[in-house]
């Protein structure tokens, strides 16, 4: 990777999950969107670009070319943008790294992993399916869970009260160094400082 290595070339994707449209603009689902908009800014660039099934930017973070993305597809459709983009620019499963939410873990809470299930997550779940594979690395974060289970579906697709935005939009900054630092340090050492 060293020599030769064209400038043109990607290193990284990095997709940030959620659902396309207004109606889920802030719902706890689109977390990872929120998470790689915030990365966008950030960077002074916006994921304007369409491809893949995807709305995209090419940047540079944590010194590698990374292609982040928001898929397009709805949630559950997430690998097809993925892959499609992974197979274009030949970046193999262990630089694809997805950003999402999780309601397993209490509201702000990170999870660093390098690989492992959907854990019931269809947007990671269609990934698995796509990439042929679950390792990739993924950055959980929590969106918490309803005291009653049967309101799971009404609970993702809602919007986080205020008290849980500041929580939120903390951890989406916690989120984009942890990114970095899987980038450039790998995903053991994201574990020990993140998790």
């Amino acid at each position: 990777m060293l020599f030769g290595n064209k400038s043109s070339s990607v290193e990284w994707l990095i997709a940030g999950l959620g659902n396309p449209g207004s109606k889920y603009e802030k719902t706890r689902h689109n977390i990872g969107f929120l998470t790689v908009d915030l990365l966008a800014e950030q960077k002074g660039v916006k994921l304007n670009k369409v491809k893949f099934k995807a709305a995209y930017q090419i940047m540079t973070f944590a010194g590698a070319r990374c292609l982040v993305m928001k898929p397009q597809t709805y949630m559950n459709l997430s690998g097809e943008a993925v892959r499609e983009a992974a197979q274009f620019y030949k970046i193999p499963a262990d630089h694809v790294l997805v950003i999402y939410d999780d309601v397993s873990l209490p509201v702000g809470k990170l999870r660093v992993r390098p690989s492992g299930s959907a854990g019931g997550h269809n947007g990671i779940k269609s990934i698995i399916a796509h990439l042929g594979t679950q390792d990739f690395p993924r950055i959980k974060i929590g969106a918490g869970a309803p005291e009653d289970k049967e309101g799971m579906i009404d609970w993702v697709i809602g919007v986080p009260s205020q008290g849980e935005r500041k929580v939120l939009l903390e951890s989406f900054q916690r989120a984009i160094l942890a990114a970095e630092c899987i980038i450039e340090q790998g995903c053991a050492r994201a574990m020990n400082d993140f998790n």
